[in-house]
């Protein structure tokens, strides 16, 4: 699919140019993976992620990530959120270029307003302070402000809205890069007030309520943490064989994210209970490497898969109605 006809070129220019610039000081890891799109799928991948990051701000009340803001009129805020993104879906001009750009993109490749609101449910859960119960509250969470993203950009690189198999694999790349930065940045969530750590975990770890970053607990920490990294590597792996469907480029980037994310978590196992004395990162040369390394896998095409079937889906991390 190419670009709309009654759009015109410069209005679509300014748009990929805000969205350009959004991703560059949002996220340089997905900034640096989406170089290795073509051109029509790097735009567009460009262009979703400028919603995101608007509605995550709009949601936080914050400014590009910042510091969150007062919480205190959240209903409203989320209400704004779902009227732009229907008039986006309608084609309607929104006032606000992120949710202009999601217009374009939806259009163009034919993502869907039910896409949308699965990732606007996270930034729900995210403003009303919620906590996981369990796992499976931990992994819903995860889908939605994650395996959900995952979904929406396995469709604008090509895969189809009804091939739910390969959805059900984006998804859980997704999943995987959560489960990193929630293992990444639990003293730092604890600073801002949330814990996306399973109360039972923190039960079962004999933890106080509020108390799981304190000094004395760090051992019991890089216990969880290391949970979690067993988690991504699962995820990771499944979501190579959604992988193996996609066109050279798009698989090249997928396969270069995933490696770096779960970089990320590996990193953090391995420091242990020093892993938030001070932030864990890739370097610039190991993201590099880890491209290089992406670029062999997607030629060869063979990735090593999970352990037995995946026996799971995106059905699993929906909340049951």
């Amino acid at each position: 699919m190419g670009v709309e006809p009654d759009l015109q070129p410069s209005r679509r220019e300014a748009l990929v140019e805000h969205a350009r610039r959004a991703i560059k000081e949002g996220s340089q890891s997905f900034s640096a993976a989406s170089r290795l799109f073509d051109e029509e799928t790097r735009e567009r991948a460009w262009l979703l992620y400028a919603w995101c990051r608007r509605c995550d701000d709009i949601a936080d009340n914050q400014v590009k990530g910042g510091p969150l803001g007062d919480q205190s009129d959240l209903d409203d805020r989320l209400a704004l959120i779902r009227k732009l993104t229907a008039k986006a879906f309608a084609g309607e001009p929104t006032g606000d270029p992120a949710f202009d750009a999601l217009g374009v993109v939806a259009k163009e490749c034919g993502l869907t307003p039910a896409m949308a609101e699965d990732v606007i449910a996270g930034f729900a859960l995210d403003a009303e302070d919620w906590r996981p119960r369990t796992e499976a509250d931990m992994m819903r969470y995860c889908y939605h402000v994650a395996g959900a993203v995952g979904v929406m950009m396995a469709v604008v690189m090509g895969i189809s809205p009804d091939d739910q198999d390969t959805l059900d694999r984006a998804c859980d790349l997704g999943l995987a890069f959560q489960l990193s930065n929630i293992a990444r940045d639990i003293v730092e969530d604890d600073a801002a007030g949330r814990c996306y750590l399973p109360a039972i975990w923190l039960v079962e770890q004999d933890i106080e309520p509020g108390q799981h970053t304190k000094p004395h607990h760090r051992q019991e920490l890089a216990d969880m943490a290391a949970k979690l990294v067993a988690l991504v590597e699962k995820h990771e792996a499944a979501a190579r064989v959604g992988a193996e469907r996609l066109p050279f480029r798009s698989r090249w980037a997928v396969l270069s994210a995933a490696r770096i994310y779960g970089a990320i978590g590996r990193k953090v196992r391995k420091r242990g209970t020093e892993a938030w004395n001070s932030r864990t990162f890739v370097p610039r040369w190991e993201k590099a490497l880890y491209g290089a390394r992406a670029f062999l896998s997607a030629i060869i095409n063979r990735e090593k898969h999970p352990d037995g079937p995946i026996t799971w889906g995106i059905r699993d991390f929906r909340p049951s109605n």
